[in-house]
Protein backbone atom coordinates (compact mmCIF):
# COMPACT_ATOMS: atom_id res chain seq x y z
CA UNK A 1 0.00 0.00 0.00
CA UNK A 2 1.30 3.34 -0.92
CA UNK A 3 0.63 6.94 1.15
CA UNK A 4 -2.20 8.09 -1.47
CA UNK A 5 -4.32 4.48 -0.83
CA UNK A 6 -3.93 5.28 3.13
CA UNK A 7 -4.61 8.25 3.08
CA UNK A 8 -7.57 7.78 0.42
CA UNK A 9 -9.24 5.56 2.91
CA UNK A 10 -8.74 7.36 6.13
CA UNK A 11 -10.47 10.69 4.44
CA UNK A 12 -12.77 8.27 2.87
CA UNK A 13 -13.98 6.82 6.52
CA UNK A 14 -13.87 10.21 8.06
CA UNK A 15 -16.03 11.90 5.42
CA UNK A 16 -18.67 8.54 5.71
CA UNK A 17 -18.44 9.06 10.07
CA UNK A 18 -19.25 12.82 9.45
CA UNK A 19 -21.65 11.93 6.69
CA UNK A 20 -23.27 9.83 8.92
CA UNK A 21 -23.05 12.05 12.21
CA UNK A 22 -24.92 14.60 9.67
CA UNK A 23 -27.96 12.37 8.84
CA UNK A 24 -28.38 11.55 12.37
CA UNK A 25 -28.40 15.11 14.01
CA UNK A 26 -30.53 16.12 10.56
CA UNK A 27 -27.42 18.78 9.73
CA UNK A 28 -27.39 19.37 6.28
CA UNK A 29 -24.22 20.97 6.04
CA UNK A 30 -22.04 18.65 7.98
CA UNK A 31 -23.69 15.29 5.80
CA UNK A 32 -22.76 17.70 2.91
CA UNK A 33 -18.81 18.10 4.27
CA UNK A 34 -18.73 14.40 5.18
CA UNK A 35 -20.28 13.19 1.44
CA UNK A 36 -17.30 15.27 -0.08
CA UNK A 37 -14.78 14.47 1.77
CA UNK A 38 -16.22 10.61 1.56
CA UNK A 39 -15.66 11.15 -2.26
CA UNK A 40 -12.24 13.25 -2.62
CA UNK A 41 -10.94 10.00 -0.25
CA UNK A 42 -12.04 7.45 -2.62
CA UNK A 43 -10.25 9.68 -5.75
CA UNK A 44 -7.17 9.67 -3.51
CA UNK A 45 -7.52 6.01 -2.93
CA UNK A 46 -8.33 5.48 -6.24
CA UNK A 47 -5.38 7.00 -7.50
CA UNK A 48 -3.13 4.87 -5.42
CA UNK A 49 -4.64 2.04 -6.52
CA UNK A 50 -3.68 3.01 -9.92
CA UNK A 51 -0.30 3.78 -9.08
CA UNK A 52 0.24 0.53 -7.04
CA UNK A 53 -0.93 -1.21 -10.54
CA UNK A 54 1.42 0.57 -12.66
CA UNK A 55 4.17 -0.38 -10.07
CA UNK A 56 3.47 -4.19 -9.84
CA UNK A 57 3.09 -4.40 -13.69
CA UNK A 58 6.34 -3.53 -14.52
Amino acid sequence: MNKDQIKGRTEEAKGKIKEATGKILDNDELELKGNLQKNAGKVRAGFGDLKEDIKNSN
